[in-house]
């Protein structure tokens, strides 16, 4: 600049330099931070509107005002005097719940708890399972609504049927039986009709980010239709996978019916083709899992018996059932309809 003397140029290149560190060091910290320190103003907020002992029917008036005198200072925090109230609502569910499941929903973002709380009310099992998969999973809102809409805390202490205490060391075995689940949910892949295996597996590869969601966190995506050659013959791994806490291989056999025993011996095969032929030699014994649209667990059981490398069996679920659909669609609706009011204010304002 023109009009900046040497002394006056250094003094603001350090103060520049000094302001660069700043940003630097902590842009990394913002992704985990920001949804922590919203819900600690959100909670404190709310705390204050309940320590002002102001309801909806007398201090309306309080709340509207507090709206939009804060609106005007940060007009880009949703401050509007629904989500005020949903503070001192946030605030009185989760004051007197266990620390660890305040310390969890603390991070969620905003609207995710919000879902939670209407869903849920004062079922703290249910919001801690579904605060802890969002964390773990990366949930975004519709994943959440899909994931309730299945219920799927109702199926969260069902166990994979697998043979992994039986092929695995017991560290090894406890962690896998951790990762993997019993049933996953597909729905993100938009299925109305029945489709082939291929299509299936074609649909999940097009989709491989959702996949990636729905099994958890620490897989790595290798490919699909995975080609090992060994002995003059090819076969192929419908996907392929590798896992980081595991450190090892995973591969997936797709079916599009119910499980069947053979499935069990193809898998194993494939297994000893993996181990042989890719497996490196610091990593861990190669896991398959066979997802199937249906299991028996007594068939599971038989024919993983005997077999010599770690298998589980889970199903999936590709279509949310239409009556359960319905009614979320009508809840969305509702809760839509609600808020119209106050959009139209802050469009006034």
């Amino acid at each position: 600049m023109a009009n900046i003397t040497n002394i006056q140029e250094s003094e603001y290149e350090a103060i520049l330099r000094q302001a660069v560190a700043v940003i630097d060091r902590t842009r990394t910290m913002v992704a985990t931070t920001i949804c922590s320190a919203i819900g600690s103003a959100h909670w404190e907020i709310g705390k204050l509107l309940h320590d002002r002992k102001l309801e909806s029917k007398h201090g309306s008036g309080v709340v509207n005002r507090l709206s939009y005198d804060l609106k005007q200072r940060y007009p880009q925090m949703g401050l509007s005097p629904r989500n005020l109230w949903d503070m001192k609502k946030f605030y009185e569910r989760f004051c007197d719940s266990e620390p660890k499941l305040r310390q969890t929903v603390a991070v969620l973002p905003w609207g995710h708890t919000l879902t939670l709380m209407r869903k849920f009310g004062a079922d703290d099992s249910s919001i801690s399972y579904y605060a802890q998969e969002t964390l773990s999973k990366g949930w975004n809102r519709e994943l959440l609504s899909s994931a309730i809409t299945l219920k799927m805390h109702l199926k969260k202490s069902e166990s994979l049927d697998n043979n992994f205490e039986q092929t695995l060391p017991a560290t090894q075995a406890m962690f896998a039986n951790e990762v993997f689940k019993s049933g996953y949910n597909l729905g993100f892949l938009g299925v109305k009709d029945p489709i082939l295996e291929t299509e299936l597996e074609t649909r999940l590869v097009e989709k491989v980010k959702h996949f990636l969601l729905e099994l958890g966190k620490g897989f790595t995506y290798l490919g699909n239709q995975y080609v090992l050659e060994y002995n003059g013959k090819r076969s192929k791994v419908d996907m392929l996978f590798f896992h980081r806490g595991l450190h090892c291989l995973v591969a997936i056999d797709l079916k599009i019916g119910e499980f069947k025993p053979e499935y069990a011996g193809k898998m194993n095969y494939y297994l000893s083709l993996l181990d042989r032929l890719e497996r490196r030699e610091d990593e861990n014994r190669s896991i398959g899992i066979i997802l199937c649209a249906e299991k028996d667990r007594v068939e599971v059981e038989l024919a993983l018996e005997d077999m010599g490398k770690p298998i589980g069996v889970a199903d999936y679920q590709l279509i949310v059932p239409q009556e359960e659909l319905k009614k979320v669609v009508a809840d969305e609706m509702e809760a839509f309809g609600k808020e119209l009011p106050l959009r139209t204010e802050a469009e006034e304002e």
